[in-house]
């Protein structure tokens, strides 16, 4: 028997630990892999049931108190969706037109404004296509392609908002989770007889802090785009915005993804402010003042007051997540899991934090 050394025992112990450490690590990355893959391959399937979850998450409150009231889950439902129905049937009555006026004018300009903004930017850019030929970057077939990819996700995204079973599981999910008792970490880990009791507790407590991270940003990151598609709506329709209210109203709710409303919506505003009727360079710089004044609102007013730092991850942190999960899923389902994923993953890391990690002293 080979007698070894104090010296070459820690050495083989540190290599086995860093073995188990690198095995431990790739199996928890395979089935990481696995995971997303599963998730990206089911997405059309699970869109409809995570679209549910999120409407429930954000009624809850508002069921509830029916429910108290009632004291009947289906009656609390129904005279919740009547409450929510009637006051939206008579609005939609007395502005649908007016919304619908403004969404078809602002798709049927668009080809004419597009073609305004190419001669502008020929007038003003002549050498664009020549400097383009000079770093090889092939002009024409760039941004035909460009126009080609936003019609064709324009034309994806409409149609699947507009898919009618797609509309109608949607619906089915979110009444099911709506009436659905409170998810609680104990009642899960009741599943789980195999861990200690002190271990049952702390995994409790992970569970109920994850679900209210999820619960509480979604509620607020609704109401909150909800105020700021209002407000950005009004303040375009004021300074004499051509279709300034739909523009507006879906620059603020499209940033429930944050900057995605901003990115998508800001740029159609201020190339309508400047080439739209009745444009100018006073209109596109009353848009963008009405936009910056918005985000002033929001960053020192809204978003404090209403939503906070409730995820813990910051608003560098929220924006990376949706960036970071939707190139990871490479679909809306990355988009509407960004927020879970990330939560889940601060607080797993907390846990192990609190749990394994030894602060040094």
């Amino acid at each position: 028997m080979v007698k070894l050394s104090e010296g070459q025992q820690k050495t083989i112990a540190g290599g086995l630990t860093l073995l188990a450490v690198v095995a431990i690590a790739g199996f928890a990355a395979l089935v990481g892999w696995m995971f997303v893959k599963v998730l990206q391959f089911a997405a059309p399937a699970l869109i409809p049931v995570v679209v549910g979850v999120f409407l429930a998450m954000f009624f809850k409150p508002y069921y509830s108190w029916w429910l108290k009231l009632v004291k009947n889950p289906t009656f609390a439902v129904l005279l919740m969706l009547l409450s929510i129905g009637l006051p939206l049937g008579v609005l939609l009555f007395n502005f649908g037109s007016f919304v619908a006026v403004q969404t078809a004018d602002l798709i049927e300009a668009v080809p004419r404004r597009i073609a305004n903004f190419q001669m502008w930017f020929n007038a003003t850019l002549p050498n664009a296509k020549q400097i383009a030929d000079k770093f090889n970057v092939p002009y024409m077939e760039w941004t035909d392609s460009f126009k080609i990819w936003v019609g064709n996700s324009a034309v994806g995204v409409v149609g699947y908002a507009s898919s009618f079973l797609t509309v109608l599981l949607s619906l089915v999910f979110f009444v099911y989770f709506l009436t659905r008792p409170h998810l609680k970490g104990a009642t899960i880990v009741r599943q789980m007889p195999f861990l200690k009791d002190d271990t049952k507790l702390f995994v409790s407590q992970q569970i109920d802090t994850f679900i209210d991270i999820v619960v509480t940003f979604s509620q607020r990151q609704m109401c909150i785009c909800l105020l700021e598609g209002f407000l950005y709506g009004m303040g375009f329709t004021l300074v004499g915005l051509s279709n300034g209210f739909i523009i507006g109203f879906a620059l603020g709710l499209f940033n429930f993804v944050p900057l995605l409303g901003t990115v998508v919506f800001l740029p159609i505003a201020l190339l309508v402010a400047y080439f739209g009727a009745g444009g100018s360079l006073t209109l596109l710089l009353m848009v963008f003042s009405v936009w910056l004044a918005g985000q002033i609102l929001d960053g020192y007013l809204i978003t404090p007051k209403i939503q906070g730092d409730k995820t813990g991850l910051g608003y560098a942190g929220v924006i990376f997540s949706f960036f970071f999960w939707g190139i990871v899923f490479n679909s809306f389902l990355g988009l509407l899991l960004a927020i879970p994923l990330s939560a889940f993953c601060m607080v797993l890391w907390r846990a192990v934090k609190v749990k394994y990690i030894k602060p040094v002293v």
